[in-house]
């Protein structure tokens, strides 16, 4: 499948002075450190759920390209008697009480899709993280899949939402304690809303859910494999209840716009990044990137075609001087904070992404041997 995606390379994009955030109600406090592991030393996140934007007299800009280097496979999957896993893929992550917290979907050897939670304090320790595996915990048995984790201070609550045939979310209020996750709820309790069934097409699905909210609303946002891109929202006070019809944030086509979209707020900007993964003309995967003013208006293209992609083969390089991977697939960047504004800052921009041995790729897609890896901006 070929991208029939145009570039956009207009140059740098340069905003205003940061704002200061506020203060508000914390779930406990994570400790600037120094992570020793892979990707190099970098300063871990902060105390309290909401990042403060550092007041700075200069100018924050986004730049039209970006370039990465890649880390060997951190994350694999680990068997056991009852979890014949395959794979480990579409990771969430946040970095809170001294330690990083990972969600990502398992499949095993009958085909079957879940989930599984890891921690660890640096990523020299993710390859001996013992995984936990969500299905163990009666609320969470069956089919859930691709979730999304961040700490919703109105309510003082962690929030894991997740796809198991249509949105769903579960909480609990202490994210170390996998067992804690509530039964899951509908987002939409009249299921599939008419006008995502509409545009899906034969083939098609609603996935990927992905939640961010500013200070007003709360925005959902997803995929449907067929070229659409869905927003539906919902007043911050109501959340997570009174999501209304979704509508198309963008559009394209199966090649151009796939799954695995991700939201943020661009620290130190007035800017909102998205990205959406696409199909490259050798049929790999890799992501296309858009920003926006607010998150209810209009998306424009940054880093978006298969020459000048947000992440994907043509960007990255890797430590060990050979691709691992030929897909830049299903991922998460590594946040500032880990609250509901999915706040990233472009300094020491990482992204934690799966990706596939490539001699492995000719089987069933649930058979796909996925592992996690992380990326490093390299500008």
């Amino acid at each position: 499948m070929i991208s029939r995606s145009t570039s956009w390379r207009a140059g740098s994009i340069v905003f205003g002075l940061s704002l200061l955030g506020c203060g508000t109600k914390q779930p406990g406090r994570a400790a600037i450190t120094s992570d020793a592991g892979t990707g190099g030393s970098a300063s871990e996140p902060g105390t309290g759920g909401r990042t403060l934007d550092a007041a700075t007299s200069e100018p924050v800009a986004i730049p039209s390209s970006f370039r990465w280097s890649s880390s060997p496979p951190l994350i694999a999957p680990v068997q056991n008697a009852t979890h014949p896993i395959l794979s480990v893929k579409d990771p969430t992550v946040v970095y809170f009480g001294d330690r990083w917290h990972v969600f990502a979907t398992t499949a095993d050897t009958s085909g079957q899709w879940s989930m599984v939670y890891l921690s660890f304090s640096n990523w020299d320790q993710a390859s001996a993280a013992v995984p936990y595996y969500l299905n163990d915990t009666p609320a969470l048995v069956g089919y859930h899949a691709a979730p999304q984790v961040f700490f919703f201070e109105p309510q003082n609550k962690w929030y894991l939402i997740f796809q198991s045939g249509q949105p769903q979310y579960s909480t609990t209020d202490d994210i170390t304690k996998p067992e804690t996750w509530t039964t899951p709820i509908n987002f939409f309790p009249a299921g599939e809303p008419p006008f995502v069934t509409a545009n899906k097409g034969v083939g098609g699905f609603w996935l990927d859910f992905w939640v961010i909210c500013d200070a007003a609303l709360c925005h959902l946002f997803f995929t449907d494999d067929n070229g659409t891109f869905y927003r539906s929202q919902t007043e911050i006070g109501s959340f997570p209840d009174g999501f209304v019809d979704p509508v198309a944030a963008i559009r394209g086509t199966k090649e151009t716009l796939f799954e695995a979209s991700a939201t943020y707020r661009v620290q130190g900007t007035s800017k909102y990044l998205t990205f959406i993964e696409a199909f490259g003309p050798t049929g790999n995967r890799f992501f296309r990137s858009f920003l926006a003013d607010t998150l209810d208006g209009e998306w424009s293209p940054l880093a978006d075609s298969w020459d000048n992609p947000f992440a994907g083969a043509n960007n990255v390089t890797f430590e060990s001087g050979s691709a691992w991977t030929n897909d830049v697939s299903h991922g998460e960047l590594i946040r500032a904070g880990y609250d509901q504004t999915l706040t990233v800052s472009l300094d020491g921009l990482r992204f934690l992404y799966q990706g596939v041995e490539p001699a492995q790729t000719n089987v069933e897609y649930f058979r796909l041997p996925y592992r996690l890896a992380l990326l490093s901006r390299t500008e």
